[in-house]
């Protein structure tokens, strides 16, 4: 059901005709409509329930799609796509041929740059601002950045480039954690309203002016002048650093009083070069079990709206889940053993091991390329680490995995969490080319488990490894539910025979070793013997088993959940050409494509990574001569 001002307007473009009372009550209906969406699809909750106020005073004060909004990281974004034409659509939210959970410029006009990774906004919108100079046009650009985003190092790169260039445009700090003393916080805003007043800029410039007139002394009181002024500043305002960095500063405001945030929009406008305004709001603000909890509604499944809990209770354990706890227990009995992770403390897992082991544990903000240089002196130190991150963001570190960790053949352990399908996130998040982009990595060995409990095994062999670094990769998803038994160091290098045959070898690396199983014994009614290999180590392979079974089978087919391109199945080739081995070889795994989204289910399958599809190419690349029939 759609509420009635928001059903009642054309938007974006009504927005800027509302008065206060009325963007208020536009504010209710958002977040209202925003919550029971979430409540049946799951979402991003906490942080977009922060910024509704926000959204609306930007999109009643600026013209989208000329005027261009950038929102870091896009977890924010849920009140942007409701103001910007997408209402109706918006119970399609992360469903298959829905709305996706990020800006994305091919859904909407409105979207002026995807971004599902965070810290990139200031960059993009310099480089719309740019563009828009070159094209000699006049449209205003807006990044709307968290301060969580802020901590990653590229958008201090960004800061310093636009400070240095003196570009036109805005950045809204939207800081949902600091906590800003209320005297401070009046001082700040007064010199805010102070340095916007254009009579107080008139009055400097003749001060100057008047000034520069006096013999011999006149140029001397300025620069004393300034200094003072420097100093009264540095300990008065909160945004010095911005100021530093060329940033004409205004606030800390109030992110939920829309008419405050609307005034100080008006009051950046009229200065020339880049602006920050910094905007104080409340994750989760309007719905009091995301209020109460912010990080769990950060990313949550469908809830019960009444009371706030998930709706699906876990049956199993997931892998993030199994590692955690399996971690915390190697802990404990190897003080050497240190955590890292970039801000996902309990999206990896850690936050009992960030709990027991605070002296061990080491939370980076978004910044994976520090993370991985600072786990790789740690291993030089001597330390056991272990960096838990996600597939998709552990891309942002490469050339600091390659050159601080490979080339040093430090023992440092990656767990390479939501690595494969990702499901409702989407394009951005898939974490599909881990194993393209570290299997060409000198030194890297790399282990996927066919299930938590080989997880927990594959954790104890890593720590037990001292001839470089190791990745793990496990996807987002719940265990097979199998019995977890106690940790023990797997044969290096070493993969399994799960099943025997002779009329095709299947060879598979991770979860999808399960449905490479299933698909085998539905072979087996047809006739078809299908051999399957639970490779284990992508690299090094078992060189053994793989052309040994490749021999007796004649047919090879392998799956992953990765590109194909430089993938597992690569290797095999890579492996076949090497020891001159000749048969058949059909490679399952993503093609030269980003995956979009929906559940996990359903990418899989579209991926033809399901058992349905892994049997129907099997019958396919084997042919109609090998069915037999079985009775």
């Amino acid at each position: 059901m759609i509420d009635n001002l928001i059903s009642s307007l054309n938007l974006p473009d009504d927005l800027e005709g509302l008065d206060t009372a009325q963007l208020e009550k536009a504010a209710a209906e958002v977040r209202k409509y925003m919550t029971r969406t979430v409540a049946d699809n799951g979402g991003h909750l906490a942080a977009s329930l922060g910024v509704v106020e926000l959204a609306l005073a930007l999109h009643s004060t600026y013209k989208s799609p000329r005027d261009k909004i950038i929102w870091d990281v896009g977890h924010q974004s849920y009140p942007h796509k409701l103001l910007t034409g997408r209402w109706k659509q918006f119970p399609t939210l992360r469903r298959l041929g829905g709305l996706c959970g990020f800006p994305k410029p091919a859904e909407s006009e409105h979207d002026p740059f995807l971004t599902g990774h965070s810290s990139t906004s200031i960059s993009a919108a310099l480089g719309l601002a740019r563009a828009r100079d070159h094209h000699g046009d006049d449209y205003k650009v807006i990044a709307v950045i968290g301060d969580g985003a802020l901590t990653g190092g590229m958008s201090f790169e960004a800061l310093n480039h636009a400070g240095h260039i003196k570009a036109n445009m805005l950045v809204i700090l939207n800081d949902n954690k600091m906590s800003i003393s209320s005297n401070v916080g009046s001082m700040s805003s007064y010199l805010g309203r102070i340095r916007s007043d254009p009579k107080y800029s008139r009055l400097k410039r003749d001060f100057e002016v008047f000034v520069n007139k006096i013999p011999l002394i006149g140029k001397q009181l300025i620069s004393s002048a300034e200094r003072v002024k420097g100093g009264l500043k540095y300990l008065l305002m909160p945004g010095m650093l911005f100021e530093e960095l060329g940033f004409t500063y205004f606030g800390p405001v109030d992110g939920h009083n829309i008419a405050a945030i609307k005034n100080i929009l008006k009051q950046a406008d009229k200065m020339n070069g880049p602006v920050i305004v910094h905007v104080v709001t409340e994750k989760g603000k309007g719905y009091h079990f995301a209020e109460k909890s912010p990080e769990a509604f950060h990313g949550i499944g469908p809830f019960d709206l009444s009371n706030g809990v998930p709706l699906k209770k876990k049956q199993n354990p997931t892998y993030t889940d199994v590692f955690g706890s399996a971690l915390l227990e190697m802990a404990r009995e190897n003080p050497k053993i240190v955590a890292l992770t970039a801000a996902m403390t309990s999206g990896t897992g850690l936050k009992k091991f960030s709990e027991e082991f605070p002296d061990r544990f080491y939370d980076v903000g978004i910044a994976e390329q520090h993370g991985a240089t600072l786990a790789s002196a740690l291993a030089a130190g001597k330390m056991r680490p272990v960096f838990a991150v996600y597939s998709t963001f552990l891309q942002r570190a490469y050339d600091q995995i390659l050159h601080d960790t490979c080339l040093q053949k430090l023992p440092v352990v990656f767990a390479v969490d939501r690595a494969g399908i990702i499901g409702e996130d989407g394009e951005t998040h898939q974490g599909l080319f881990d194993l393209t982009y570290l299997r060409t990595m000198p030194h890297m060995s790399i282990m996927a488990p066919a299930n938590e409990d080989e997880l927990q095994h594959m954790l104890k062999t890593a720590f037990d490894y001292e001839g470089g670094p190791v990745a793990i990769r496990y996807p987002r998803d719940k265990g097979v539910g199998i019995e977890l038994t106690a940790p023990q160091i797997l044969p290096w290098g070493k993969g399994e025979l799960i099943r025997q045959g002779e009329d095709l070898l299947i060879i598979a690396a991770g979860s999808v070793v399960n449905s490479a199983l299933e698909a085998s014994e539905k072979l087996f009614w047809q006739g078809i013997k299908a051999a399957v290999i639970n490779a284990r180590f992508v690299k090094p392979l078992d060189e053994e088993l793989i052309l040994s079974w490749a021999g007796k089978c004649h047919r090879v087919m392998t799956i992953e959940e990765n590109v194909l391109a430089g993938g597992f199945g690569s290797s095999i080739l890579e492996l076949f050409e090497q020891k001159g081995l000749r048969v058949p070889v059909k490679r399952l795994g993503v093609g030269d494509c980003f995956v979009g989204h929906g559940t996990r289910a359903e990418m899989l399958a579209c991926c033809s990574l399901d058992t349905e599809s892994i049997y129907d190419e099997a019958l396919d690349f084997v042919g109609p001569e090998a069915v037999k029939g079985v009775t």
